[in-house]
């Protein structure tokens, strides 16, 4: 079954881009390419069970079992040695990432505390958004009572627009919430 977004950006945000935009090829137009999640579990030098509990909770956000990253340098300040794990992190594409993206527009972020918007600055530069979260229990497959630690996880989402003004209008339209971008550049809510 094709996700929901998939389906909206193919029939309706896909026309609109080209309109907005002016492209003269649809391969022109930006899409989505991947979202990365990763999790970086700094007491995991102590503790390596920390790292697997944190691993777990990424493969039940993300629908995908993640990888351990491990240390490239040994740093004697940390106590941390070439190869010791560090984190996970998880490469979503294709239907994931659509149903990732639907999960955390319309039910992560609402549920963040004191949550006001995406700045519009979190963009790279090359039309990729990264944007971090404090904790991992905003998504319905964390079980409150089972965690053992509030961890933070970053999410960048990759697109292959080539300007942050043409990734800003791709993510507006799917309802990704930034905080006064349409005033900033003196345009409508749907702009």
């Amino acid at each position: 079954m094709t996700p929901r977004l998939k389906e909206y950006y193919h029939k309706t945000l896909k026309p609109e881009l080209v309109k907005q935009f002016g492209y003269a090829n649809t391969m022109e137009v930006p899409r989505l390419d991947k979202i990365v999640l990763n999790m970086g579990v700094g007491e995991g030098v102590q503790d390596q069970k920390k790292v697997h509990s944190a691993a777990e909770e990424l493969g039940l956000i993300a629908g995908q079992r993640p990888v351990i990253t491990r240390a490239k340098k040994s740093i004697a300040a940390f106590k941390l040695r070439e190869g010791m794990p560090v984190g996970c992190k998880v490469t979503l594409r294709h239907n994931r990432m659509y149903e990732f993206l639907d999960r955390l527009v319309t039910v992560a972020l609402p549920r963040v505390r004191d949550f006001r918007g995406i700045s519009p600055d979190s963009f790279d530069g090359r039309g990729n958004l990264a944007l971090g979260l404090k904790e991992q229990i905003v998504f319905p497959e964390i079980d409150y009572d089972q965690v053992g630690e509030i961890r933070g996880l970053n999410i960048v989402i990759c697109t292959t627009a080539k300007s942050d003004d043409e990734a800003r209008a791709l993510l507006k339209g799917f309802d990704v919430p930034f905080t006064g971008w349409a005033a900033k550049k003196g345009l409508d809510e749907h702009g």
